[in-house]
This record gives structure tokens, sequence and C-alpha cells, in this order.
């Protein structure tokens, strides 16, 4: 017969190791992540062809449960699953195109949050941005970000 102590040990060690396992951070079959936006989406189609006035490339991140229905920099209520974005300097109402360089979806969203001035990061999206550039699953991607409409909001 075994030796009692083995098997709990044995097992203990089976239960450590499940917890070393690694989990993507959304899912889209995750019915938390799938919700709509609460708040109006607006209507950017205007903006399409407009005339590029700074672009800039490097990483973006998104940002999502920590901060939902919390006020924003310009003071509205982030809603992670609306269209949006935080930026360490641009004026708060900034029109922007965000580009994903590894599969070319765009989204064009305007600017209404703060972020923290991060080196490795040019802009923060919120989870419904980065769920229509296709980036939940990586977190973080290599974006181009054009400006089409500079704010007037604080800075």
């Amino acid at each position: 017969m075994r030796n009692p102590f083995s098997i709990i040990a044995l097992l203990f060690l089976a239960l450590i190791l499940s917890y070393c396992t690694s989990v993507p951070r959304f899912t889209s079959r995750d019915e938390r992540y799938r919700r709509e936006s609460k708040t109006q989406k607006e209507d950017f189609d205007r903006y399409k062809n407009s005339e590029v006035l700074e672009t800039v490339v490097g990483t973006a991140s998104y940002y999502a449960d920590e901060f939902n229905n919390k006020i924003t920099y310009s003071g509205e209520v982030y809603d992670m699953f609306g269209l949006s974005a935080a930026h360490p300097t641009y004026q708060m109402g900034t029109i922007i195109r965000v580009t994903n360089l590894s599969n070319d979806k765009t989204v064009i969203i305007r600017v209404n949050d703060r972020m923290p001035y991060r080196p490795d990061r040019i802009i923060d999206l919120s989870l419904g941005c980065a769920q229509v550039l296709d980036m939940v699953q990586v977190g973080i991607t290599m974006v181009k970000v054009e400006v089409l409409e500079w704010g007037t909001g604080k800075k």
C-alpha cells in the first residue's frame, strides 16, 4: 500500500501546477465581453476622407474592467464597450483614426481620457476599439494613429 503522504503530496503538486497554466485575457465566447455599448455611437463617417494632420506609429494597448463606469479625464463616464481612447498629450475631443498594422483594420474615435506617459505605448484604447481592431487576444499591437481633427477640450 502506498504512503498516504505521498498521495497527498502528489495531489497538492497537481493542484499547484494547474494554477501555472496560461489563460487568455478575454475570449470571444466570454459573455461578459460580448455586450454592446450603453453609450450612443458617434457618427464619424464625415471624417473618412479628412486630411491627416499628424501620423504616429507605435504600440497600442487597451483598458477595460478596472476603469469601466469611472469618470474619464474629459468628465465623461468610461464605457469599456464604447469607442474611445486615452492619449498622454492630445487635447480632449481630438478625432483620430487608428489602424492595426497587423491586419489593416481601422476605427475612427475621439480621445476622451488621459493615459500615463509610457515610452513603450502611444495610446490606450477602449475594449470596444480593441474588438473592432481585432486585438483583444494579443492585448497590445502596433498601430498607426492619424489625427483627423484637433480637439478643443482641456489639455
